[in-house]
């Protein structure tokens, strides 16, 4: 049978708008809640999740111990990336999350960090000497890294005689955002806020040893509210892809198996 050009273009403009249907159909949005600590990595590994996939995940980035009061509170999250291995069990427990789901995604590490070159030398010793007028910390009461930390200076002897040059922040962004600006001369942040491809983008640091602190492992789980979503299952699965590990380790986490 011959076709004509001009009906051979109708069935295939036709055949497209009918993959173009059915792509968007089958795609979804995801609402996440995401520990600050974790915005880079994220922020990347969601743009090639759309590219990949075509699910589109809408991230929300805050404090670990907000977001566990919200989604309590019925916040419409669907996938919720913690800053530990706490929370989000917690939210299993309390009949929030999917238990199935639960997992590790990243293994974060702290730093004493400052912008100026020079000012954190490469075992810390900076802290003993007091000759800064504030030190950034997370809120140890809302983010898993200000409790690393505390127990960083406890290990150390130095929390009771830093305590008047403490500043905290709410979360471990506004934390990096205190130090970056100049509000506090150096403070405890998370690795990844400062490091990309294996580098220290700038100023001076030291990478406080896993030995001083609890681990901190990141747990990831699905809410109540995506356990039907695709693109929430989507999501968690991509966690564990190469493509997302390769970005997760550039930030210097490690991966837990």
């Amino acid at each position: 049978m011959h076709l004509s050009f001009k009906r051979l273009r109708r069935i295939l403009g036709a055949l497209t708008l009918t993959f173009s249907s059915l792509h968007a159909a089958q795609a979804a949005d995801v609402q996440v809640a995401v520990a600050a600590n974790f915005t880079a990595p994220m922020q990347e590994i969601a743009a090639l999740f759309a590219k990949e996939t075509g699910h589109k995940a809408d991230l929300s980035f805050g404090s670990t111990g907000k977001f566990y009061a919200q989604i309590s509170n019925g916040a419409p999250f669907e996938v919720f990336l913690s800053a530990d291995d706490k929370t989000a069990a917690r939210l299993v427990s309390d009949g929030k999350a999917v238990g199935t789901t639960l997992m590790p995604y990243a293994l974060g590490s702290l730093v004493l960090w400052s912008p100026t070159e020079g000012m954190v030398d490469g075992q810390g010793k900076v802290l003993a000497t007091g000759t800064f007028a504030h030190l950034a910390v997370a809120n140890p009461k809302l983010a898993p890294y200000g409790v690393a930390a505390m127990q960083a200076l406890h290990k150390l002897g130095l929390a009771d005689k830093l305590q008047s040059k403490i500043v905290m922040g709410e979360n471990i962004g506004q934390t990096y955002q205190f130090v970056h600006t100049g509000n506090a001369q150096l403070g405890f942040v998370a690795l990844s806020q400062v490091m990309k491809d294996g580098e220290i983008s700038k100023g001076s640091a030291w990478r406080v040893p896993a030995e001083m602190h609890a681990p901190i492992r990141q747990d990831a789980v699905v809410l109540v509210r995506g356990k039907d979503n695709p693109a929430a299952a989507a999501l968690m699965q991509y966690l564990k892809s190469d493509a997302a590990r390769a970005i997760i380790q550039s930030y210097g986490y490690g991966i837990i198996e």
